[in-house]
């Protein structure tokens, strides 16, 4: 199902933010983007994705826009360099011709200068935290148009289960009417009523029409599509088996309809089949 969140926060040095979205696909497919300073946070970020969700083209952007026109401030550690000056008259007091650290050397020193640039450390752990906040939108966004998605296919469940209802009683009728058109036939043709021929034509007719198997399965189908639909949770690949199975009884209705009335319901139940085949691709 297709669904889309993102989350932005403004920290010291930049701004972070964290979008996905995703289109239909009957698989999982995941494309991350992260910046550099992120990359180590890959493996981490696809784990979480495929762990909430199982199907979708899953596009995943993790940006941080630095402020580059305003560099973050310096500052001195004070008491690093305190130390590093106590140190420096410890060795000079040790060797006496020892040099004294000038200026420049003191602020290269590693540790002495101090940026109020958020550490790496700290940024991964706030994409994470961001990541985890997005993840649970996204899925909530998911869960409400499945919720929608369910009650579309279940009202086109409701249909087919009417269409089924019409159908049934239509054969024997079906029957009777060609009884009476062999009946008149004979009648026209031999001048003469013959029982046995008559019961014959009749009986490899009712043969050749009869879909009682086929109704069956369909009860049977409906009846597993609405308790799947209705108990949630993931059900994609099983609602797509009954898709082919609802629509190979469908079609074997069609192939054994004689009258315009059975033709109609085998079409209009193929054209619903066919509506709830391209969701359940979408559905978990």
């Amino acid at each position: 199902m297709t669904g889309f969140a993102t989350i932005s926060r403004e920290l010291v040095g930049g701004v972070l933010t964290v979008e996905l979205r995703a289109v239909n696909h009957r698989f999982l497919d995941v494309s991350l983007r992260l910046p550099e300073e992120l990359r180590l946070l890959e493996n981490q970020l696809r784990e979480k994705m495929a762990g909430k969700v199982t199907r979708g083209k899953l596009d995943c952007r993790v940006s941080y826009n630095t402020d580059t026109g305003a560099p973050a401030p310096l500052r001195v550690d004070r008491d690093y360099l305190q130390s590093l000056i106590a140190l420096s008259e410890q060795v000079r007091a040790m060797a006496p011709g020892a040099g004294e650290l000038k200026l420049g050397e003191l602020l290269r020193w590693p540790g002495v200068m101090a940026s109020d640039a958020l550490p790496p450390e700290m940024l991964q752990q706030t994409c994470l935290e961001m990541f985890d906040a997005v993840l649970t939108d996204f899925v909530a966004t998911r869960r409400r148009e499945g919720e929608k998605l369910v009650a579309m296919m279940l009202e086109r469940v409701s249909r087919m289960e009417q269409l089924v209802v019409e159908v049934t009683p239509k054969i024997p009728a079906i029957v009777a009417a060609y009884e009476e058109k062999i009946v008149q036939r004979l009648k026209e043709a031999l001048g003469s009523l013959d029982d046995d021929r008559v019961k014959q034509e009749v009986a490899l007719f009712a043969q050749r029409v009869d879909v009682a198997e086929e109704i069956s399965r369909l009860n049977a189908h409906l009846s597993e599509l609405r308790r799947i639909l209705s108990a949630g949770g993931s059900a994609g690949k099983r609602l797509d088996f009954l898709m082919q199975e609802l629509h190979r009884e469908a079609n074997t209705l069609g192939s054994k309809s004689v009258s315009i009335e059975t033709s109609q319901i085998s079409m209009e139940m193929k054209v619903l089949i066919e509506q709830m085949r391209e969701q359940v691709q979408n559905i978990e």
